[in-house]
């Protein structure tokens, strides 16, 4: 069970502008995509379940995503293949993620605030990087929710592909039994290349 989350959510980092949030999902996973989203909130945005959505159960998530697309100025998911993945580097996808639901807002803002401590420069908009930022900023906590539940829904479509990787309860993580199977059935066309997907980067048939 959950612990009862008690932080309260910053809902601006500045007074005046359009701020969006962005976080993203999957950075640390063998398989599937990196996603990521961008929302802009209204300035009377509230949701007492609002958080990181890391410190979120599956159903508070499942809950927050339809509210945070319906109470949102805007919103957008950016997403960046395993293939991309393996071609720019797990870091370059992860600020392309966000610069893809960047391009889709309908809106454009004045300020980015950006869950983390690294970011590529977005055209020529400012830009925070704050560490820990999901769990402080509610803009950016309503974008780790939506990149979260898109991605997980990502991979459960994934799954019924490839249903022996256990993709609808390890969503791609480096979980000991994701390895295992790795180990025996070898690699899929949606694992990361590039990664370690065996201890001791032990030799894979494809």
């Amino acid at each position: 069970m959950k612990k009862e989350i008690k932080a309260k959510l910053q809902l601006r980092f500045a007074s005046k502008g359009v701020e969006a949030g962005c976080d993203e999902a999957g950075r640390g996973c063998l398989a599937g995509p990196v996603v990521a989203a961008a929302v802009v909130l209204p300035d009377d945005f509230f949701h007492p379940m609002l958080h990181d959505s890391k410190q979120l159960s599956e159903a508070q998530r499942e809950i927050l995503r339809p509210y945070i697309e319906s109470h949102s100025v805007s919103w957008a998911v950016g997403v960046v293949s395993e293939a991309e993945i393996d071609e720019i580097n797990i870091l370059n996808a992860s600020f392309l993620a966000m610069h893809r639901a960047l391009d889709q807002l309908n809106v454009r803002p004045t300020r980015l605030l950006i869950d983390g401590n690294r970011f590529k420069k977005y055209q020529e908009i400012e830009h925070h990087c704050i560490i820990k930022g999901d769990g402080k900023l509610s803009a950016i906590a309503a974008a780790s929710v939506l990149a979260k539940t898109y991605r997980d829904e990502w991979m459960c479509r994934l799954h019924a592909e490839f249903p022996q990787y256990g993709w609808n309860q390890n969503k791609g993580y480096p979980t000991r039994a994701h390895r295992e199977i790795i180990g025996s059935h070898g690699a899929t066309p949606y694992h990361r290349m590039t990664f370690a997907l065996l201890p001791k980067q032990l030799e894979l048939d494809f």
